[in-house]
């Protein structure tokens, strides 16, 4: 669906990158690294995207930092779209909504870092019945044409073990 409304193959991922996860920031070499890309290509980009006032640049020692502008007027709707574009949307629906007692859905790993590996790795918090979680998992994955990886943790032993994800992406609930 996004890749037919946006042709450069950059911008959708610089646009995934960064609307994933509103904490995610980068730099020019960093990006082009990231997506196997010149300079030059991800610089056109990041031009555009600044002018537009979708990115807000800051510099840090002698490069150039961008984030995500969440006060843009758009932030949002281009949110819901990446989300949609990624399948979030029908995770939440076909999955988080229909467990039992979950407390709280995160995405970690690549996606929460705004990179599309083909691997959702959706980490679920709270007693769950696993064989349903299951067909939940397969029919979603059917959905949006991504692999999904499910880590379940026990609300108890949340604290300790999420240290080791980082930056994770809250879709749903919340541990307080």
């Amino acid at each position: 669906m996004l890749d037919t409304l946006i042709t450069s193959k950059t911008r959708i991922r610089m646009l995934l990158k960064f609307f994933t996860n509103s904490a995610s920031s980068a730099y020019l070499r960093g990006l082009a690294e990231e997506f196997g890309e010149s300079t030059n290509s991800i610089r056109h980009e990041l031009n555009n995207l600044s002018k537009a006032g979708y990115l807000v640049s800051s510099e840090a020692g002698r490069t150039i930092q961008y984030r995500v502008n969440t006060e843009h007027p758009l932030y949002h709707e281009v949110r819901s779209l990446v989300h949609k574009y990624l399948g979030l949307d029908k995770i939440i629906d076909n999955i988080v909504s229909k467990l039992g007692d979950l407390r709280a859905a995160y995405i970690v790993g690549d996606y929460a870092q705004g990179k599309d590996s083909g691997t959702i790795e959706l980490l679920l918090v709270g007693q769950i019945d696993k064989e349903y979680l299951n067909k939940l998992v397969n029919r979603a994955k059917d959905l949006i044409n991504r692999n999904i990886k499910v880590i379940q943790l026990e609300e108890a032993g949340f604290e300790k073990e999420m240290v080791q994800y980082q930056s994770p992406l809250l879709l749903w609930g919340d541990i307080s």
